[in-house]
């Protein structure tokens, strides 16, 4: 017989301009799904850290960096880049409203609560595809989180910033020298030669280890410049 903590206890269901984003708890995680696929939950949060640290690593020569972190998702990305007083300004992108509300006054704000107090931090409800687009920012690294990477893509659209207009765009926000740091659920080397394809130097690809199956990883280059 399933126990309680086995069966997904749903918290929040909205459906948005992108389709339908669920709040459930599991057991002692909240999980975010999207139109039916699971995109992340709090269980862990390694890869999600190393991907800010791997791009502070990248610019550390750098005073204060500005960052940019696509997709707000649980969290963890935008926490562990607050609680490091080396960044300078602290951006983040994410256009699902309901994600935003469950943050502010939800159950997600017990994750990132103090980071969005912090007077670092910004939060632009915006599709991060046209935010790379149009925006006359620049920052010196670029953090993207925003699905479950450049070869498996569960949410409409979002395949074309892995593309090479898409990472043209991450081109033109990046100052020169800035680093582009893309997580994924799984290695892609397709992926590592349209980095290069667009301009990116020292391409290269990270493995962090999960509880179980195939490592995440994060890909990084540098732009020209």
């Amino acid at each position: 017989m399933p126990t309680s903590n086995d069966i997904p206890l749903v918290l929040d269901r909205r459906e948005g301009p992108h389709g339908e984003v669920v709040l459930r708890r599991h057991g002692d995680r909240l999980e975010i799904i999207a139109n039916g696929c699971f995109l992340m939950d709090t269980s862990d949060g390694r890869s999600e850290r190393r991907l800010v640290d791997a791009a502070l690593d990248a610019v550390a020569g750098r005073d204060r960096p500005d960052v940019l972190i696509g997709g707000l998702g649980v969290g963890f990305s935008l926490a562990h880049a607050a609680a490091n007083p080396r960044w300078g300004g602290i951006t983040v992108v994410e256009r699902e409203h309901a994600i935003v509300e469950w943050h502010l006054d939800g159950p997600l704000s017990a994750f990132s609560a103090e980071a969005l107090a912090d007077p670092r931090t910004e939060i632009v409800e915006a599709d991060l595809v046209a935010y790379v687009n149009e925006t006359s920012a620049t920052y010196d690294a670029l953090c993207l989180d925003i699905d479950n990477g450049p070869g498996w893509t569960v949410t409409e659209g979002n395949e074309i910033l892995y593309g090479e207009a898409g990472l043209a765009s991450c081109v033109r926000v990046l100052r020169p020298g800035g680093v582009l740091a893309v997580w994924s659920a799984q290695p892609s080397p397709e992926f590592e030669e349209t980095l290069r394809n667009v301009g990116f130097q020292q391409v290269r690809t990270e493995e962090i280890p999960v509880a179980r199956g195939v490592p995440d990883v994060v890909h990084l280059g540098i732009s020209p410049g």
